[in-house]
């Protein structure tokens, strides 16, 4: 009783766990099998040449022999070349089989087994082999001298692994070359899904920090916050970074789902956008001039208005990052060169793009800047080409960087916007002041070019600073 209590005390051995390949790890294997593979086939290609080499070395000398036999003037010169002849046939190594007139085996040579032709058990195998022979190669029949029964050069024999080794290189190396795509799509897709999660939160980041700054405003007392801003120009630049925040959520929404896409009018996108960014500005980008250039008749757009702003507010950041720390001007301009395209071009006075990088600049993971995750301007990219069917290139200019939007103008007007950016909250609680600001965001969005200045420059001389 004691043992057995004491074996039940002892530990249990653990499992050996099963070995498992990493998936990751997949494409490497298949590659290096494939690799594998194809490295035999070609030592054994060289090794079936030197083997067709030399029968062919075997073949020249039993023309020698016969040649040397036909000239010979001696009596015993026909005897001795046969036996020249059989010697030479034997290093051929493929097998023969002679049956004389009555069908009677008399030769064999090089077969499988060794032949017994004066026994009728050794006959008989000899026999059944020859038959076996003649399924893969035609014998030879002389009338008054009998029938040659042969079979295949050990060069030819392993010829017929030839084509399965071509095979199973060719299906090795598609798939590893089908894995390794797939792998490298997966790892760029994780490595996409990765940056937006870090610039989503980077975009969230922008509105939270000025919010916390609003705030701020609102706990100093009632004397010191009208100095700085009254109090429903505070609860409209708060709204509008509620409205932002709403926008960054919204964007994850349309990934992998069709896309909804609307007359969207360039000119109150734009401006709305160039506001928004001109007073949150960081200290040290005080110094970028923002020019916005719309005239007047340019179409709207057949597109989805919360992607586009995506699209065009990456483009800007791109800027904003070529001339941090330096200043310079962002120019943003939109023109309708034909009645069905529209074309928006945002470009900077920085020190351009590296020729280094110009062709891949809209590739994922590709960065002129220190520690970038290089997905900015690729999904503004994938926006504008995947998702609206439009074209978004780096234009030639002898200074900066110039990047070029061509989207499709819609057939039908926009519809007239409900509420612009730091209304909807306004509206839906219905504070005093939101008639007032409608019709103030009704006017900018007419078209007035100055009053959307002058009100971005209060705005920018009133905003809180930018975490």
């Amino acid at each position: 009783m004691i043992v057995g209590s004491r074996a039940t005390l002892l530990p249990a051995r653990a499992p050996v766990p099963a070995f498992r390949l990493n998936r990751r790890h997949l494409p490497t294997a298949l590659g290096l099998l494939a690799a594998a593979i194809l490295a035999s086939y070609l030592l054994y290609s060289q090794f079936l040449v030197r083997e067709m080499r030399r029968e062919t070395a075997v073949h020249s000398r039993i023309v020698f022999k016969v040649l040397s036999g036909l000239n010979d003037p001696r009596p015993e010169a026909p005897t001795r070349t046969l036996l020249d002849l059989s010697s030479e046939v034997q290093k051929l190594d493929f097998p023969i089989i002679y049956f004389d007139e009555q069908g009677v085996p008399a030769y064999a040579t090089n077969l499988p087994f060794k032949p017994m032709l004066d026994d009728s058990a050794g006959v008989f195998q000899v026999v059944r082999y020859a038959e076996e022979l003649s399924r893969h190669n035609e014998p030879i029949v002389e009338p008054g001298l009998g029938t040659i029964y042969y079979g295949d050069t050990p060069a030819i024999r392993r010829m017929r692994l030839v084509p399965a080794l071509q095979v199973s290189a060719m299906i090795g190396l598609l798939m590893a070359a089908a894995l390794m795509v797939r792998h490298n799509a997966r790892t760029e897709r994780e490595r996409i899904w990765a940056a937006m999660a870090r610039e989503s939160a980077h975009q969230m980041a922008t509105p939270l920090s000025s919010l916390a700054g609003w705030v701020e405003i609102l706990r100093l007392p009632e004397e010191e916050r009208e100095d700085m801003a009254s109090l429903p120009a505070v609860a409209a630049e708060m709204e509008a970074d509620l409205d932002r925040l709403e926008k960054v959520a919204r964007r994850f929404e349309w990934i992998g789902r069709p896309v909804q896409k609307e007359p969207v009018e360039v000119r109150p996108l734009l401006r709305v956008l160039e506001r928004y960014v001109r007073v949150r500005l960081p200290q040290l980008r005080r110094s970028v001039e923002i020019v916005v250039d719309v005239p007047e008749g340019v179409p709207p757009v057949n597109g989805n208005a919360i992607l586009l702003e995506w699209a065009l507010e990456n483009l800007i950041k791109n800027a904003l990052d070529a001339l941090a720390g330096a200043g310079g001007r962002i120019v943003i301009e939109a023109q309708s060169p034909s009645d069905h395209t529209v074309e928006i071009r945002v470009g900077d006075n920085g020190p351009g793009v590296s020729p280094a990088v110009r062709n891949t600049i809209f590739e994922p993971g590709v960065s002129t800047k220190k520690g970038g995750w290089g997905v900015g301007l690729s999904l503004a990219r994938r926006i504008v080409e995947d998702v609206h069917g439009g074209r978004l290139y780096l234009a030639q200019v002898e200074k900066g960087a110039t990047f070029v939007m061509v989207l499709p103008a819609a057939e039908h007007p926009a519809p007239e916007a409900e509420k612009g950016p730091g209304l909807g909250l306004a509206a839906r609680m219905g504070l005093p002041w939101a008639v007032g600001a409608r019709a103030a965001s009704a006017d900018g969005a007419g078209g007035a070019g100055k009053a959307e200045e002058t009100q971005a420059d209060e705005g920018a001389a009133s905003a809180p600073p930018a975490g």
